[in-house]
């Protein structure tokens, strides 16, 4: 009976820490990380509870920086299709250089648990040729 706990306790402690997370392997990014010289900058804020602007367009190929600062409270913007994941923290820039090499539509969120309207902090990034 005692091996049995064990085991037990040790399962729910791996999944409690974000083992079965950790064992799969995250899709492959559409864009590269970058050390180029970005050919544009686009501002992203960050507000309880939501981006502005929600939606930004970059061009496949083109290297940009995105500057990320929150108007209040520290959030994050993920964007898990493009390796996209930068923290923004009240009055601070963050700089995300990010070069798309697919085309398409990739949703984005706020990663930090920031209040009751989290779940509402939806972005959106169209990459086009």
């Amino acid at each position: 009976m005692k091996l049995i706990s064990r085991r037990v306790i040790v399962i729910v402690a791996a999944a409690c820490m974000g083992w079965p997370v950790m064992a799969q392997q995250a899709p492959p990014a559409a864009a590269l990380p970058s050390t180029a010289q970005p050919d544009s900058t686009i501002m992203i804020h960050a507000e309880k509870y939501k981006f502005l602007p929600a939606e930004i367009t970059l061009k496949q190929d083109q290297t940009v920086k995105l500057e990320l600062t929150s108007d209040d409270i520290e959030h994050s913007l993920e964007v898990p299709g493009l390796g996209i994941n930068g923290i923004m923290k009240k009055g601070e820039a963050t700089d995300v250089i990010v070069t798309p090499t697919k085309t398409g539509d990739y949703k984005g969120k706020c990663g930090k648990f920031c209040g009751f309207g989290h779940g509402k902090m939806h972005f959106l990034v169209h990459v086009v040729q």
